[in-house]
């Protein structure tokens, strides 16, 4: 370890008492004992690898209104030399997020980053006899390392936990709040790898090819997981970089976390927290329900990049409509200034209390206008209960040109606060009501305002023409605001 880590460590220990580790449970994730609604950005793959340059991109995530930055942390400069373990640019990155109060992810780059084993050390890439390549189907050596490698795994393991060790030894404040392992896991550019040591075990199997190396993949996660929270109890999970519809294993990242393979990935690898997706199609809705399932909380890592105009409706209905724990672009440092989803985060980090308070409960929903693989925007107003009451959601605002409005940034959630009561936040989302049964219902109040530590506060009346003389619940598409609403039934 360098000097100037060994110096940041004695002055965190001298911080003050171990914080207790994030954690999940029926609440979400807590951090600091309380409930924590991940509002993040993931950053470009480099940009945090020197400590010297690191100052702007935290300086950018804190002025965007980040709560919390994933950075990776690379094997390669953990451990350039066997066994001598070296921490400067783990400790800078805790030191830049202590300074501006903001957590971190670690996203683990050890064996595989996107399938291929570019971050792992030289002493690794370079000893072939020591360490197995993966094969294609025709024979050819592969830039990525075989799961089916017990030194392989020894190697990685060992680096991880001496992280883990590290990160547990100096990070008393509890910046870090969960781990990644590893990176978008999956086999190119053919189902399976076909090195000797795997085609010996494939022999025996009767597993479909895919099958088959999910289970490798999800062993060696297993081990990774079960041995670095030895050292360090957090919440830790994996990512899957999503197959491309009529595509054939091996022709997308074959194996990885995905939802045919969850059997899988559950079963052999328990204590893995976590299976999130990382979503650049254009099918968010779709692409994002199938990890929403009991026993997996959902977290997105890295959804499309930074300014792009649905990411902030994206997050609205992941967190909505789905309890999801957190959101987070990718190469969050590259957002535009002035980009809709400062305003929307600014507006969501307000509403944490609320949101948190109501996960579980089936008092939320999200609400956006689902994209298509192609890109075709379905803007059929959408119906739905909540708190006994039917709404109609649509998506094209009724009072701004066709021309002047995108309805791929239009999103918004509603949170049932009481008895025909409801907080509605978003954007370029008018809401409508139904009568149920024998009577009819009416707005008997709309309120526009903000929320400060968990509590509303009044602004404007909404009356007349900004309800349309009670017609409706209108969130302008140009601005990211929130309004409280009181429903009444007459007959």
């Amino acid at each position: 370890m360098k000097l100037p880590a060994l110096i940041l460590v004695g002055a965190l220990l001298a911080s003050g008492v171990q914080a207790l580790p994030a954690r999940l449970s029926d609440k979400g994730l807590m951090v600091d004992g309380k409930p924590f609604l991940i509002l993040g950005g993931e950053v470009g793959n480099s940009s945090v690898s020197d400590p010297k340059q690191m100052a702007p991109v935290f300086d950018k995530a804190k002025a965007i209104g980040l709560n919390t930055l994933l950075v990776p942390v690379e094997w390669d400069q953990i451990e350039p030399v066997e066994g001598r373990f070296d921490f400067t640019v783990t400790d800078a990155l805790l030191a830049e997020a202590r300074a501006r109060d903001l957590k971190l992810v670690i996203l683990w780059f050890g064996a595989w980053k996107n399938s291929m084993s570019t971050y792992a050390p030289a002493w690794v890439k370079t000893d072939q006899k020591r360490f197995t390549r993966a094969r294609s189907a025709e024979g050819v050596a592969q830039d990525i390392l075989t799961p089916f490698d017990e030194d392989l795994l020894m190697a990685d393991v060992k680096a991880f936990s001496a992280f883990m060790a590290h990160l547990k030894q100096v990070d008393t404040s509890g910046v870090v709040i969960m781990v990644q392992i590893e990176n978008e896991i999956g086999m190119l550019p053919s189902a399976r790898d076909h090195s000797d040591l795997a085609t010996k075990q494939f022999m025996v199997t009767r597993d479909t090819e895919e099958r088959f190396q999910a289970r490798s993949y999800a062993r060696f996660v297993e081990a990774m997981a079960k041995a670095g929270k030895a050292q360090y109890d957090l919440p830790m999970y994996v990512n899957a970089a999503l197959n491309r519809p009529g595509k054939l294993p091996g022709e997308y990242p074959s194996a990885g976390p995905l939802p045919h393979l969850f059997d899988i990935w559950k079963g052999v690898a328990p204590s893995v927290d976590m299976l999130s997706p990382d979503i650049y199609f254009p099918d968010f809705v779709e692409r994002v329900k199938p990890y929403a399932f009991k026993g997996n909380p959902l977290f997105i890592p890295e959804a499309h990049y930074a300014g792009d105009a649905v990411a902030s409706a994206n997050a609205y209905y992941a967190i909505g409509e789905l309890d999801a724990i957190g959101f987070s672009p990718f190469s969050i440092e590259n957002l535009p200034d002035g980009d809709p989803l400062i305003s929307a985060y600014a507006l969501l980090d307000s509403l944490a209390p609320l949101i948190n308070a109501q996960r579980g409960k089936e008092t939320m929903r999200g609400l956006r206008a689902p994209i298509n693989y192609d890109g075709v925007i379905d803007t059929t107003p959408q119906v739905f209960e909540l708190g006994g009451c039917r709404f109609t959601a649509a998506f094209i605002d009724p009072w701004t040109a066709r021309d002047k409005q995108n309805p791929n940034s239009h999103g918004a959630m509603i949170i049932q606060t009481g008895k025909d009561e409801f907080v509605v936040a978003g954007s370029g989302v008018t809401l409508t009501f139904a009568d149920t049964g024998k009577e009819r219902i009416g707005m008997e109040q709309v309120v526009e305002g903000t929320y400060e530590n968990g509590v509303f506060v009044p602004g404007r009346w909404l009356n007349g023409d900004q309800t349309h003389q009670g017609r409706h619940l209108r969130l302008p598409p140009d601005t990211w605001g929130v309004q409280r609403l009181k429903l009444y039934k007459y007959n």
